[in-house]
């Protein structure tokens, strides 16, 4: 068994869910009765540094708004599974494509419908407000809750490990 430390040094991909991860747990809704969600920037940041470094990034979410479908293809990240009903299947879908092994890949949820894709991976982490169920299966728990700078935590720490985390930022 490795220690989650160990575990950064294999990830060659991210994958997250949006709502209780990327955004708030408590959604409020727009007059139309359309969810408005959160973005944290400090995520954003760094979920645009991996794409720009090569790593794969997905969002896969139960959710079907255009504005996160629109936050996430503007970071660069190309696969956002939207109106996910079965995770595993657009995961597979993703993993597949990109013939990438699940023991390489990171994946951040925060609830029940994230359970079967977080039993998959090699390092499952999940946001500081996720349900026990999903914190039994983590290597590791952010300080963050979700919306809160949880992916950009995790992010870091494995930009940090493999020596890609640095202050020249120029492009």
């Amino acid at each position: 068994m490795t220690n989650f430390k160990e575990d950064l040094m294999k990830v060659k991909a991210f994958a997250f869910d949006v709502d209780g991860v990327l955004s708030w747990q408590v959604i409020p809704l727009h007059p139309s009765g359309e969810p408005m969600r959160t973005a944290n920037i400090k995520d954003g940041y760094a979920i645009q540094l991996a794409v720009k470094l090569g790593y794969p990034v997905a969002i896969i979410t139960g959710g079907n708004t255009g504005s996160v479908k629109t936050r996430y293809s503007n970071l660069g990240v190309p696969d956002v599974y939207m109106a996910s009903s079965n995770k595993m299947v657009d995961f597979e879908e993703w993993t597949s494509r990109h013939n990438l092994s699940p023991e390489n890949v990171l994946y951040m949820g925060d609830d029940l419908p994230d359970y079967p894709v977080m039993k998959k991976v090699g390092v499952p982490v999940c946001p500081a407000d996720a349900v026990e169920e999903i914190k039994s299966l983590c290597k590791y728990i952010s300080h963050a809750k979700g919306g809160e700078g949880c992916v950009r935590d995790v992010m870091e720490q494995v930009l940090r490990a493999q020596g890609k985390w640095g202050t020249d930022f120029t492009w």
